[in-house]
């Protein structure tokens, strides 16, 4: 499993190095999908650190306290691990691989439109958020198995 913020550095690396836009709505869609499609197809979490349903959509709070400073507008720099005070990235090659897929198939949409598609009808967040009672909890968790299912689902591996 990855620190969620070497999964934000690999995505902020890349918009750097590449030219595309990456702002921190982008960057916490970007995690969360990887983090999906990870679950969805290999059965196995990517990150260490749970998704939370928020108002708009699903947030992993420590890459959402990394980029904040940002507001709406391009991430400039690799957020340091608290932890550690360094510079962090993924280092196992069957992530990057992944997180390389994600990019290549997300990075041209906007974080608004990342923001949609995480908000589409039976989603992960939109159970927790609009069925399960999350939108009336601080932070409610997205669990792992909700997240797998819809991302087998969407792979037609179900």
């Amino acid at each position: 499993m990855e620190n969620p913020i070497s999964v934000a550095n690999f995505f902020v690396n890349k918009s750097l190095y590449g030219g595309e836009e990456l702002t921190p709505m982008k960057v916490l869609k970007l995690v969360y999908l990887a983090h999906g499609w990870n679950l969805g197809l290999k059965e196995s979490p990517l990150l260490t650190e749970a998704v939370q349903a928020w108002k708009y959509g699903p947030v992993v709070k420590s890459v959402y306290e990394s980029f904040k400073k940002y507001k709406d507008a391009q991430i400039e720099s690799l957020s340091l691990d608290v932890q550690t005070g360094t510079y962090i990235l993924p280092k196992n090659t069957d992530v990057t691989l992944l997180l390389n897929k994600v990019w290549s198939v997300y990075k041209d949409y906007s974080g608004l439109e990342l923001s949609t598609l995480t908000h589409e009808k039976n989603s992960p967040w939109d159970i927790v958020w609009n069925k399960e009672g999350g939108k009336s909890k601080m932070a409610a968790i997205i669990r792992n198995d909700l997240i797998a299912s819809y991302y087998k689902k969407k792979a037609n591996l179900n």
